[in-house]
């Protein structure tokens, strides 16, 4: 079953309406296999035509309109054709009717109404207006939706109904979509154990495998670990992940933030002082390198140590020993380091900000973490993830399929932790309630989310160039949704993989342009 109500909030097919209703004053209407009207109001939605909207508040005319998209479809069974341009008798004018298919049962029609297809329109509007009087129409209505109606002459007429064949092919992308992903969630219940988690991290993208299988590979070694990814990522997640897979599992694992303290401070912590050493220093204290000893040592936020600093670590790094402040004596330890940063530490080599040769001794294994927003086919595991871990403690909570469109469409600056969070946040505001709605959301995904959907689209200017924004628009969210699968989307799209790899030239689709 298609769910209507959740397809008309689309941000393609709210785009591709609006070209429709800014070139012709076309109105868009679903209905479903048996050519019911469907969607969430139709009697409060916004129409190009006000007849359109008065029409369908009427029971009469609501069951006329099934009777001709029906009928339509069965004769499109019978000749093959995509689809079809008939006169709608009880409005008085024309109307095209494009089936749905899926896996080749109809399940729906889109209906574009509201126009002429011949140039004569005389005759027509005088039968409009007496058709639309016939269903008590204002002359206020009747005179607005005369003065709506066009012609669509010949050479639009091509364009005209690739854009109602696209509002279809959309809807069938996004209902395959949309099961596929509920199956993806099914399998994460039943298999999350297998390859989706690693430890703590979650997630079925390629760069989440490519991650896994390098872990894998580190497990036995003792080398020191360099972890590069914006924040919100889950580095030290990855941190943990190596120490408790690790032969030093059993011995500590010891956590500092690089950025927390300045130089004095980080200092007596990383190494420890002696008694009088400095004012206040009113007792020997152990760092947290000897309290690392024999276990893993993780240093994030690296990048933002001094140039002092640094040559400290350097020190530990190549000869295991390191000096507590104010003392004179030594100490020797064995201590696996894991550092992180989110910041770009080559660029720093080369800005003379960051010690070449810290910069080798801690790169020796390098892991790049992916940002959420280049691995967004995992936010579904990673929500149905968070949600079950609220279930105890605020009921169990599922997130509608509009409500996760609107987070796939969101960039994630603050990655993963940021997902957590505002899943946390609406979670809680949902309270009694078991679905979390898109209206639920921050504010700032949903304005960032419909900011998105809206811009790019030309509704003034050449109709060829607003037909290559829809084209832009649908390759783009294709080529994010299926992780670069060219050959996966061509597919989807009806289109060779060599046209759509010409197509992604074209349009400057490649993703290393896109990560950008």
């Amino acid at each position: 079953m298609i769910n209507w109500d959740e397809f008309e909030h689309i941000h393609v097919i709210k785009k591709l309406k609006q070209i429709l209703s800014s070139w012709w004053n076309i109105d868009i209407v679903f209905t479903d296999e048996r050519g019911v009207a469907r969607g969430p109001d139709l009697k409060a939605a916004n129409y190009a035509n006000p007849a359109v909207k008065m029409l369908l508040s009427k029971e009469a005319a609501i069951e006329s309109l099934a009777e001709l998209t029906h009928k339509s479809v069965e004769g499109l069974k019978q000749t093959n054709n995509r689809f079809v341009v008939k006169k709608w008798d009880t409005a008085g004018f024309d109307v095209v009717i494009m089936p749905i298919y899926i896996e080749n049962e109809c399940m729906g029609m889109v209906v574009a109404m509201g126009f002429f297809k011949d140039a004569e329109i005389t005759n027509r509007i005088a039968e409009m207006r007496e058709r639309l009087a016939a269903f008590g129409a204002t002359n206020e209505v009747i005179q607005s939706a005369i003065s709506k109606i066009k012609h669509v002459e010949d050479q639009d007429r091509e364009h005209f109904i690739e854009l109602v064949e696209l509002v279809a092919q959309e809807i069938v992308t996004l209902h395959l979509e949309i099961t596929s992903r509920e199956n993806r969630i099914r399998e994460l219940n039943k298999e999350l154990g297998s390859r989706y988690k690693y430890d703590n991290m979650i997630g079925k993208s390629k760069p989440m495998q490519t991650l896994y299988n390098l872990l894998d590979k580190i497990k036995q070694a003792e080398s020191t670990v360099l972890i590069q990814g914006e924040n919100g990522t889950g580095k030290e997640l990855i941190a943990r992940a190596i120490h408790y897979n690790s032969t030093r599992k059993d011995k500590a694992f010891v956590i500092q933030n690089c950025s927390a303290f300045n130089d004095n401070l980080l200092e007596s912590e990383l190494f420890g002082h002696v008694k009088g050493s400095f004012t206040g220093a009113i007792r020997d204290k152990r760092g947290l390198f000897e309290m690392a000893d024999k276990g893993t040592f993780f240093l994030d936020e690296i990048g933002d140590t001094s140039p002092t600093m640094q040559v400290k670590l350097l020190r530990v790094l190549q000869e295991g020993t390191f000096m507590p402040v104010g003392s004179v004596d030594p100490k020797r330890v064995n201590v696996r380091v894991i550092a992180a940063t989110n910041r770009n530490l080559k660029e720093m080599v080369e800005q003379n900000l960051f010690r070449e040769d810290l910069y080798y001794r801690l790169n020796v294994i390098n892991i790049t973490v992916p940002p959420l927003r280049e691995r967004k086919e995992d936010i579904p595991l990673l929500v149905d993830f968070f949600l079950s871990r609220s279930e105890e403690a605020h009921g169990k909570k599922i997130l509608t399929k509009r409500a996760l469109e609107k987070l796939y469409d969101y960039a994630w600056p603050g990655n993963v932790r940021e997902l957590q969070n505002e899943l946390e946040r609406v979670i809680v505001l949902a309270g009694a309630e078991s679905k979390i709605t898109a209206e639920m959301l921050s504010s700032k995904i949903l304005e960032t989310s419909d900011k998105a959907k809206v811009q790019g689209t030309r509704l003034h200017g050449k109709l060829k160039d607003a037909l290559e924004d829809v084209e832009r628009e649908l390759i783009r969210d294709g080529l994010r949704r299926t992780g670069w699968n060219k050959s996966k989307l061509a597919k989807e799209l009806g289109i060779s993989r060599a046209g759509l790899i010409m197509k992604v030239e074209k349009y400057g689709l490649d993703k290393r342009k896109m990560a950008k």
